[in-house]
């Protein structure tokens, strides 16, 4: 019985020290060509995280896409924008219409920049944010502020920390013009 008792006690303790741990919320979105893993700022940005986990949470994104590619190919140069977007937009639009905008988190007030790898939430006017959401592929801070009609810009909440490679591999799937020709599958998005 002890030596039973002690076998248990080491699985358990190896189990618990592979697991990772994070002192920021963390997520992992299944997508066709693999895995993201993202941290959120829930410090910086605690609206917007809360508004996002939600909808981790409740399970909105399963079987969701990334519908929207912007690249250098098909917006002007001088913005060198690339970003991939999704959500709920392409599957599930009387769900995404139901959803109330949240209150806008700027990039002034949270000190979050859209450098590589951010992700953030998109929207049309401030306070319309809800689901859809972006991820940054290079730098592109104009998403800071002048990118939108009220020089708001965007609320960033997060950073993609593992399958940037996959980010671009899924930007790279053939569009028409800022669609993707086919949406690419999000799987599920979970916490970790």
């Amino acid at each position: 019985m002890k030596q039973c008792l002690t076998f248990v006690f080491a699985i358990f303790f190896l189990c618990n020290c592979t697991q990772k741990k994070y002192s920021t919320p963390h997520v992992l979105i299944n997508t066709s060509y693999g895995d993201l893993v993202v941290e959120l700022m829930p410090v910086n940005a605690p609206i917007s995280v809360a508004a996002f986990l939600s909808y981790v949470d409740s399970g909105f994104y399963k079987n969701g896409s990334f519908y929207r590619v912007l690249s250098n190919d098909n917006v002007p140069k001088q913005y060198n924008t690339g970003l991939i977007q999704g959500g709920l937009f392409t599957y599930n639009q009387a769900l995404l219409d139901r959803i109330p905008g949240i209150a806008h988190e700027p990039t002034s007030v949270t000190h979050l920049s859209h450098t590589n790898g951010t992700i953030s939430l998109a929207r049309t006017t401030p306070g319309t944010a809800s689901t859809e959401f972006f991820i940054c592929i290079g730098d592109q801070t104009q998403f800071d502020s002048n990118q939108s009609a009220d020089s708001l810009g965007f609320a960033a909440f997060g950073k993609v920390v593992e399958g940037m490679d996959v980010v671009r591999q899924i930007q790279n799937n053939p569009s028409r013009g800022e669609y993707f020709t086919v949406p690419i599958r999000i799987e599920n998005i979970k916490r970790l």
